[in-house]
């Protein structure tokens, strides 16, 4: 069977340690030097960058979050064999875990350790489809031949530059499709390199919850549950057009994925689904003032990235969660596609409006989705709002006064309200 030390990148035979090395992290596979299709996923990506900036706190569990009233972003697995989770509330994880120390986000380190990452990957493959800062596909059918060595040591190497150049870890999944690559990469974390062949895809999968796949969330399992589908094998004794009709578009998805079947590419240029930003208060509120403060604050913010990214959205979303933790989500398509905090501000607004006597409010959120390019943007006026073009051209004046200054050389009064 083949094998690779995964310490010195050498192909070595049925032993359980590396007869060059002496490294024991060896794995092994009948087809690991024939599959090309990885996903690299950054282990605890925000609580490893803190440890490796701040070596006290190695050993120690580290939660990414921030306030009583926040949300866990990560977890240390230090804290997860506690029990802490991602989207945890703060006082259920420190409940678990009181001996934690709580680490605002930095999310310009993250950003800039990502990139780091992502230069490394470009380096194997232009076939890099990035899902967030910690993870991404990679493609790297072909790439034999320019490296003189396959995608598995290929991969190997990368991890261990991450780690040693970097300072954070990862694991890969190694397989012939990007489903089951994203899969095999959550299957031996931290540090782990685990693989799914073609030959044992159907023995894999036959007897695994369905919650494996990606994008099936409570709301959807639910809904499985209901139709007695909890396993891979559940799926395979439903019918394709049986599966569309009561799960509609996704049920061709279930059919496939059952199968092990997942025909899509691993692209290079995936495109921005939406822009959005959120924030979660100490307390709860009801304060008209305070929630308008950070509407404007986090229009202002959605509307940063949009410029930043060269997009706008055609569509404004208002996302609010009350203190019994039920959601409400007010959405509503624009004529002209935006990328303004003016115009996202306004529209968030009037979603609130719709709503905002049912707090008080322990979250809220605003985005823009049906992202296009920004060329699309601002075209037309607003017969109805005769100074809205005006206000356009300041904000971009103060745009521009920002880039020379400072985010901060400039504030409207609405938002330094708190």
């Amino acid at each position: 069977m083949p094998a690779l030390c995964r310490d010195c990148f050498t192909e070595v035979h049925d032993t359980r340690r590396c007869p060059s090395c002496g490294g024991m992290q060896i794995v092994r596979h009948d087809e690991l030097f024939d599959l090309s299709i990885a996903h690299m996923d950054c282990d605890a990506f925000y609580a490893s960058v803190e440890k490796r900036d701040n070596p006290e706190l190695a050993d120690k569990p580290v939660i990414i979050g921030g306030g009583h009233r926040g949300v866990v972003s990560t977890a240390c697995y230090v804290a997860r064999i506690r029990g802490v989770r991602s989207a945890m509330p703060m006082f259920q994880a420190m409940k678990l875990c009181p001996d934690a120390v709580v680490v605002k986000p930095r999310m310009e380190v993250y950003a800039e350790t990502s990139r780091k990452i992502r230069a490394l990957m470009d380096e194997l493959t232009p076939s890099v489809e990035p899902l967030s800062l910690d993870e991404a596909f990679m493609d790297l059918t072909g790439t034999e031949k320019l490296h003189g060595a396959p995608p598995a040591v290929m991969l190997a190497r990368l991890v261990k530059r991450m780690k040693d150049e970097i300072g954070v870890t990862g694991s890969i999944g190694l397989s012939h499709n990007k489903f089951l690559a994203k899969v095999a990469s959550d299957l031996d974390k931290p540090q782990g390199f685990a693989v799914i062949g073609k030959a044992e895809t159907d023995d894999f999968l036959r007897d695994k919850p369905v919650r494996l796949i990606w994008g099936v969330g409570p709301a959807a399992q639910e809904s499985l549950d209901r139709a007695g589908i909890h396993t891979f094998s559940d799926l395979l004794r439903w019918d394709q057009q049986e599966l569309a009709d009561r799960f509609g578009s996704m049920g061709f998805r279930l059919w496939h994925l059952a199968r092990g079947q997942d025909s899509r590419k691993i692209s290079a240029r995936a495109p921005v689904k939406s822009i959005s930003k959120e924030t979660t208060f100490f307390e709860d509120t009801s304060s008209l003032d305070v929630l308008d403060g950070h509407i404007w604050r986090l229009s202002e913010q959605v509307a940063d990235r949009a410029k930043a990214k060269s997009k706008a959205g055609r569509v404004v979303v208002l996302k609010l969660k009350r203190a019994n933790f039920s959601l409400i989500s007010r959405r509503v398509s624009l004529r002209d596609a935006t990328q303004m905090a003016d115009t996202i501000y306004a529209t968030a607004r009037g979603l609130f409006d719709q709503v905002g006597n049912e707090g008080p409010y322990r979250l809220i959120g605003v985005g823009i989705s049906d992202i296009v390019d920004e060329s699309a943007a601002d075209l037309s006026g607003d017969l109805l709002d005769p100074q809205a073009a005006q206000r356009r051209k300041a904000e971009r004046a103060t745009d521009s006064i920002r880039a020379r200054f400072g985010k901060d050389a400039i504030q409207k009064g609405r938002g330094i309200r708190r």
